[in-house]
């Protein structure tokens, strides 16, 4: 059993994972994983998409390379997608979800393709993320937060501490 727990973030590109695992991380002290810089900087890569004009990540390699992080506990991963990762990895998962509108223009800002940001749209409104994580881990360790304004990132900040404070005085 880990003396920290580790915390996923996870959801659709542009819903606000980033900056509330690295807060989260700046405020707790555990250890921030960016995955997709993770595989960027190992080159954690099974070809390219070139219609998303993005990698097309290598799911056993990035395992292989998290493994030894994740076992010691304590880490705040950030990552788009959820369903390769080994259930015993996480002890919670926090799923961001973002209005439409919001997202649309959050990803147009980053200069996304417009197929891009349609399909990462689209991912958004048919839920894609939160099902993908209901159907890879316990329903019990899987919460969708609203991640719309910076009110929303402090609730959200203030919500997950809480949920902190307790699995540690629970487990250890």
């Amino acid at each position: 059993m880990v003396k920290r727990p580790n915390i996923l973030i996870t959801g659709t590109p542009g819903v606000g994972k980033s900056t509330l695992a690295k807060e989260l991380a700046s405020i707790t002290g555990f250890t921030y994983l960016c995955v997709g810089d993770l595989a960027k900087e190992e080159q954690l890569y099974d070809g390219f998409d070139e219609e998303l004009d993005c990698p097309i990540l290598d799911e056993d390699q990035v395992v292989d390379e998290m493994e030894e992080k994740m076992a010691e506990g304590g880490v705040i991963a950030d990552y788009h997608g959820c369903d390769f990762f080994p259930e015993r990895w996480f002890q919670i998962i926090f799923v961001l979800r973002t209005d439409n509108t919001l997202l649309f223009n959050r990803l147009e800002q980053r200069g996304y393709s417009d197929r891009k940001v349609e399909e990462n749209v689209q991912c958004e409104i048919f839920q894609t993320i939160y099902e993908e994580a209901m159907e890879s881990y316990r329903a019990e360790i899987v919460h969708q937060l609203p991640s719309n304004n910076p009110d929303d990132l402090e609730r959200n900040l203030l919500q997950i501490q809480a949920w902190l404070q307790k699995w540690l005085l629970d487990n250890n």
